[in-house]
């Protein structure tokens, strides 16, 4: 147990990580062998290993700690970040993790770990407890942008409700940063509905509206007129009443 208690500073590591910690890559090899057989670590996924306590036989490192570790880019994203953060009120077995470098979905203790291909480097920062994620108003622009993707826009708004503030430099940096007018035009129309709660203020949604050109989208794929109506504003066929999707549960999709 030489190395144990180095070890527990970080909780989880990669095979590079123990190769420095030893010196070598023969070392390492013999040292991973020596703690997996007694139980002091255990493997995630190739080259990436968790310590283990040795009391109650549990890894130490969350679900938060091993998707930021699974590789030199990756960091916790979309609606995990949110759950990370505090703002989500579903327990879903699942992490999305985003990254630079394609890895395949894998499980671990009972967790799915989920690629999603990273959409822009900007706004990705280390925790006190070493976890690599998006900030909150860039996990707020990538919700919006992959709600039809990633944890539906019921959930989405659910966790608009329950954030207190977001930084609208931030937001218009990140939109920026996408240069996407239709993820403007979706920002700015969802975030509108709670302006108040989220304490933004007006120049941020002209900011906004005086990036949009000519265009007219569809704010779903579903372009149901019974269920849109259009918004000249935003230039955008929208739900009839957007907060109405909250609590309609499994007709979500009926609505939009």
């Amino acid at each position: 147990m030489k190395h144990y208690e180095q070890l527990l500073l970080h909780e989880c590591f990669t095979y590079t990580d123990a190769c420095s910690l030893v010196g070598n890559k023969n070392s390492a090899n013999s040292f991973l062998q020596s703690y997996l057989k007694n139980g002091y670590i255990q493997s995630v996924r190739r080259n990436l290993y968790v310590v283990m306590n040795i009391a109650n036989k549990t890894p130490l490192a969350n679900r938060y700690e091993i998707g930021s570790h699974i590789n030199e880019t990756s960091y916790i994203s979309h609606f995990s970040a949110l759950s990370y953060y505090g703002y989500t009120n579903q327990v879903v077995n699942e992490v999305t993790v985003s990254s630079d470098s394609v890895f395949r979905n894998f499980e671990y203790s009972g967790i799915k770990y989920i690629f999603l291909k990273s959409r822009i480097n900007e706004g990705v920062i280390t925790t006190y407890d070493e976890v690599r994620i998006s900030d909150l108003e860039r996990t707020v622009i990538d919700c919006i942008n992959d709600f039809e993707k990633v944890g539906g826009l019921e959930e989405l708004l659910r966790s608009l409700s329950l954030i207190p503030y977001l930084d609208e430099k931030k937001l218009l940096k990140y939109l920026s940063t996408y240069n996407k007018q239709a993820l403007t035009q979706k920002a700015g129309y969802i975030l509108e509905h709670f302006k108040h709660e989220l304490n933004i203020s007006d120049d941020f949604f002209d900011a906004c509206s005086s990036n949009i050109k000519n265009s007219i989208k569809y704010f779903t794929k579903n372009k149901s007129k019974e269920r849109t109506k259009y918004n000249s504003r935003w230039q955008m066929f929208v739900p009839k009443d957007l907060l109405s999707i909250i609590g309609e549960g499994d007709n979500k999709d009926d609505i939009i």
